[in-house]
Parts: structure tokens; C-alpha cells; sequence
């Protein structure tokens, strides 16, 4: 039996492949068919580039259905489908793309200037484009070429634990690493969630999420076509479009910063949305406070749920049972969590402990580093995902912190490390340290703290930091404030007091 994701996506289309798959937010519609003719042709165009056996094909690029039919090609073409943040820049592709080693990459026209050298200095020698959406037609080279090919393909078979595609995170120290899921992984959290969550016949899904995370592709897109459910697409989160459209819906995916937008809309009430029958919160940490004010506002009970890039989704608050704010459920069917002291032994209930996983949605390892997937990987062969949580009573998990001090920020990942390398080599600066502190609308606020090298006669400027920033690194990583101090906060063995910096400047 083909194990490969496409033909459980494929076994699942609805019976009229002329029904719509995916309507954008212009009133373009696709059809099944459409999908599966497009998806196809881009198939038999990667087929014919001769590329080597598990080739990675990188993709970034604006959301559009096309998008979607470049990975579902992906997967038919038994390649491997590595989506790249849009907002990523020139420094953050190069790394990707020198790591990967992809045989295709796949950008926006108006990168191509900048993406293509780094493609030829990667080795790689397939380099197309696909422009977003406009004016209800999609565009680019990948779309030209693949026009001549043939609109079936047989989809190329993939054993379960094969892989599908690699998905870049990282921890607070060291470059990103290229979390590896295999088909097996994809399809098994795909069909757990269409039962854990009641995917209906009739679900149509309005899809304001971005591609090239976790969330928006292997969660809610993968859900859709698991369930044979149409989708409203939206190229972005615009508040006032997602109001217009939910009554056309009958599931809504979001992250914290969604719903607190939302509420800041006066057209956003329980009439707008009486015809959604669930809405997800995940992410990042969804605030009591809104959690509240949305069901006061809606009676609707939003359901948060936790997943990681390297697993997928892992616990889940129930569909039919109490939804508690702060809580991210229980681990779904299949999925084992545990809590564990620094001794190894397992936590009592209400005590706090490093959170490790095991299950079938658990990844195969980090891209070319043995060592560090070794590293994380307890002996009965559990997952450290570096989370730090408690079981209540009731079997609900809470999440506490991250012991890497990862900020979430609007639903994108933050690495301070990061952001702290390039805070250093500006001129005018000793050291720096980037913490996350609450915020109503993004979940946490990224927030630099600076410390000024007396000796250069430079003066510090907030505004400036942050404009800089915006010239070198991803905006979602900027800080929204930077507070320039004589000193950072150390213990006795040097070590930066974050906990300190994150009380004095909430």
C-alpha cells in the first residue's frame, strides 16, 4: 500500500471532484479536479528535471491555491516539500538554502534577483517563480513550465516513514535545524485531528493562516483535504474580510493575535459568527482574558490546542468536554506526554517538569545532525521538546515556560539568540539580551535590552535599533521596544538574570 500522503488526501476528495476545493477571497474558485490536474502537471515538470532520490524542493512564496498545488506536487513527485517564511531576508535564506541543499527552489518573482545567486551558490539548479494571486490569475515560470505537462501522474509510492518534508526551527542557542516529518507523521496527526475535532461533511474552513508554518499548512490545509472540505482562502488576516466571510464558514484556525483583533472589531458578534462550529486557538499562549471576553462576546468557547514543528499537534482541549483558558488539554489518541524531573523521575500531578513526547507524529530527527537528534531523544525513545509543563488532576496539561527562553509572537517563533547576534555587532554596542514579555494582541512582545560600549562615543538610539533591524532580519523578530541599560542583571556564575529583565519591563 502507497503510504504517501497525497493518495490518503487523495482518497478523500469528495465524491464531485467538480465541487470547490479552494475559493479565494476574490471569488476565484478551484475545483478537486482542478487541484489534482494543476498539482499534476508542476508533478510531471519536477519528474523531468531528473533529480536525484529524496530531492528537496524549497519554496518561498506568497500564499495562493497555486501554492498549495506546488505541494501537493511535492508529495506526489515523492520529493521533499521544505516551505521558507516570506518574511525571511537574504542572510536567513542563504543558511537554508547551504543547509538544505535543495534541487529546486521555488520564489516570488520579485525576489528572484537576490534568491537565484544564493540558489547557484547552494548548487542548486532548478529555480522558478510563482507570483501571488492578482487580479483572480496566478503567474510565474513554475506555472509556464508546467502548462505543456501532462495533467496525470501516477503518484510516486513512499513508505510511511519516508519523508515528506523539513520544516526549519531551532532552539535559543546555535543555527535553525530542519525538523524531518515523514508521510507517516503528516497523515497520522491529519487523521487523528479530523476525529478529535469533528470534521464534518459539510466543514468549510476559512483559512486565514500563512503556508509556510505548521499551522496553516500541515494543520489546517492538511485537515481540509483529510476531510474532503473546502476552504475560503484569505491571502492574510485582514479583520474586517475574516467577519465578511465567516458566515460562510463553519471553522475558524487562528493564532492569540486573531481573535484579540477580532474583538477590537464592533462588527466581530455572535451573529458574524453563529455559523462557525469550532474555533482553534494555537501558536502561542492564548491570554485568559480574551479567552473570556471571546465567549462573553460570541458564546463560543475557543479550543487551544499544543503542537511543536517537530511533531505536529500533540494535546488538544476536548471538542465535547470543558475547555479551560491557560490549559492546551490533553494528549490526543495515540500521543504519550510525560513530565519529568531533572532526576528523570516522573512528575507528580501539579508538579512542574521538562516535557517529553512519543507517538506516531513524532519527527525522524533533525536534517543532517545525528548528533543533536541523538541528543534529544530519551533512551525509550521519547522526544525533549524543551517545553516545561504540569499535569493537573484532571489530566489537563498547562505549559509554564520554555526552557530555552523561545518568545512567541503573534504565532511565529522567536529566537533570541538570534536576534541578540545582530543587536551585538552594531556599533555603539557591548551586549544585549531579547526576552519575551506579555502582550494582549501578540501573545508575548519581543522586547531588547542593550548595554552601551562606553568606549565607542556612540549614542544609543531606540529608534535607530530598531530600524536597523528591519533592514537585516524578519520584522515578526524585531522588538516592538528597546531599553538601553548601564548593565545586565548576572548570578555569580555570570549568567544573565532574563527573569529579572522580564519583570522589570512587562
Amino acid at each position: 500500500m502507497n503510504a504517501n500522503l497525497y493518495d490518503l488526501f487523495q482518497s478523500r476528495f469528495p465524491e464531485n471532484r467538480a465541487s470547490c476545493c479552494i475559493e479565494t477571497g476574490c471569488g476565484r474558485q478551484y475545483s478537486w479536479d482542478d487541484m489534482e490536474r494543476a498539482s499534476a502537471r508542476i508533478a510531471n515538470l519536477l519528474a523531468s528535471l531528473d533529480l536525484p532520490a529524496d530531492a528537496r524542493v524549497a519554496v518561498q512564496v506568497e500564499k495562493s491555491p497555486e501554492a498549495v498545488m506546488l505541494y501537493l506536487a511535492t508529495l506526489r513527485a515523492g520529493l521533499i516539500y521544505l516551505p521558507l517564511n516570506t518574511a525571511y531576508r537574504a542572510s536567513e535564506i542563504e543558511y537554508f538554502l547551504q543547509d538544505a541543499a535543495p534541487s529546486v527552489v521555488v520564489c516570488s518573482p520579485g525576489n528572484l534577483d537576490w534568491v537565484q545567486p544564493l540558489a547557484r551558490q547552494a548548487g542548486t539548479m532548478h529555480v522558478f517563480t510563482l507570483d501571488e494571486l492578482r487580479d483572480g490569475r496566478n503567474s510565474g515560470s513554475l506555472l509556464d513550465s508546467a502548462a505543456a505537462c501532462a495533467d496525470r501522474f501516477d503518484t510516486v509510492p513512499r513508505d510511511a516513514d519516508q519523508l515528506a518534508a523539513i520544516l526549519y526551527t531551532s532552539g535559543t542557542t546555535g543555527r535553525s535545524k530542519g525538523a524531518m516529518l515523514s508521510h507517516g507523521n503528516l497523515a497520522s496527526n491529519a487523521l487523528v485531528l479530523r476525529d478529535y475535532w469533528r470534521w464534518q461533511a459539510d466543514d468549510v474552513l476559512l483559512h486565514a493562516l500563512p503556508l509556510f508554518h505548521i499551522h496553516g499548512l500541515f494543520v489546517a490545509c492538511n485537515g481540509a483535504l483529510v476531510n474532503g472540505s473546502k476552504m475560503i482562502f484569505l491571502p492574510k488576516f485582514d479583520g474586517a474580510e475574516v467577519v465578511r466571510q465567516l458566515p460562510r464558514a463553519t471553522v475558524f484556525m487562528g493564532v492569540p493575535t486573531y481573535y484579540t483583533r477580532l474583538l477590537d472589531d464592533a462588527a466581530f458578534d455572535s451573529a458574524a459568527s453563529s455559523n462557525i462550529r469550532l474555533f482553534i486557538s494555537g501558536s502561542a499562549p492564548l491570554l485568559p482574558a480574551t479567552f473570556d471576553a471571546f465567549r462573553e462576546r460570541t458564546g463560543h468557547t475557543i479550543l487551544e490546542r499544543y503542537g511543536m514543528s517537530e511533531t505536529a499537534m500533540l494535546s488538544s482541549n476536548p471538542y465535547d468536554g470543558k475547555r479551560i483558558p491557560g490549559s492546551v488539554g490533553m494528549p490526543l489518541p495515540g500521543v504519550a506526554i510525560r513530565t519529568v524531573g531533572k532526576d528523570g523521575q516522573a512528575c507528580a500531578i501539579d508538579e512542574i517538569g521538562d516535557m517529553q513526547v512519543r507517538g506516531p507524529n513524532v519527527f525522524k530527527g533533525y536534517w543532517r545532525m545525528p548528533e543533536k537528534t541523538a541528543e534529544e531523544f530519551t533512551a525509550d525513545g521519547y522526544f525533549r521538546t524543551g517545553d516545561v509543563g504540569k499535569f493537573d488532576a484532571n489530566g489537563y496539561l498547562w505549559i509554564v515556560g520554555r526552557s530555552k527562553d523561545l518568545i512567541i509572537s503573534g504565532g511565529y517563533n522567536v529566537y533570541p539568540k538570534e536576534v541578540e547576534a545582530v543587536i551585538d555587532g552594531m556599533d555603539g554596542v557591548l551586549e544585549s539580551a531579547v526576552i519575551g514579555v506579555p502582550h494582549a494582541d501578540f501573545g508575548e512582545a519581543v522586547v531588547a535590552v542593550v548595554v552601551p560600549d562606553p568606549a565607542s562615543g556612540v549614542v544609543l538610539d531606540e529608534a535607530g535599533i530598531i530600524a536597523s533591524l528591519k533592514q537585516t532580519i524578519a520584522n515578526f523578530k524585531v522588538p516592538k521596544q528597546v531599553h538601553v541599560i548601564d548593565e545586565l542583571p548576572r548570578n555569580t556564575m555570570g549568567k544573565v538574570q532574563k527573569n529579572l529583565l522580564r519583570s522589570r519591563f512587562a
